[in-house]
């Protein structure tokens, strides 16, 4: 029986374009462009957790961002296909992790800490560093993960 199936070439369009200029090199800059950026989105809810993957090129200069996940009140699923897609469609060379906690407190969870170490050994294995995990709270709050400790 003969296959219907004809191979076919298609684009994958899943990360939010911008023009590589801006520098994101320390935590402030990527709460800085959670903050200009990701409320602003139609799918976005403050009162869900968003995992957003900041897509960098070789000089930490922005290249897009892209939803990875949306979750719930306190939860959001992560896996590494999903966060590394991007990237790769990109040819970023790093990527810094980003997500909310709508209870305001920028807190990692054993979850968080847990999830950032996988997605290091997943990143060092597709050669695509991670840069920094940052956490958004309420108002002003944020916590860098690499700040904490937990990249080494």
């Amino acid at each position: 029986m003969k296959s219907k199936y004809l191979p076919h070439e298609f684009k994958v369009v899943c990360v939010r374009e911008c023009v590589a200029t801006e520098l994101i090199d320390n935590p402030e800059q990527a709460v800085k462009y959670w903050r200009d950026n990701i409320p602003q989105a139609p799918w976005f809810d403050p009162m869900k957790e968003a995992f957003v993957v900041l897509v960098l090129n070789t000089r930490k200069r922005i290249l897009g961002h892209n939803l990875v996940s949306l979750g719930n009140l306190d939860t959001v699923i992560v896996t590494p296909r999903e966060v590394f897609k991007p990237a790769i469609v990109q040819s970023a060379a790093s990527l810094i992790l980003a997500h909310n906690h709508p209870s305001g407190d920028p807190t990692p969870s054993d979850a968080d800490i847990k999830a950032t170490r996988d997605l290091i050994r997943a990143g060092q294995l597709l050669k695509i560093e991670i840069t920094d995990h940052v956490i958004i709270g309420g108002q002003d709050k944020h916590t860098s993960l690499r700040s904490l400790g937990y990249f080494y």
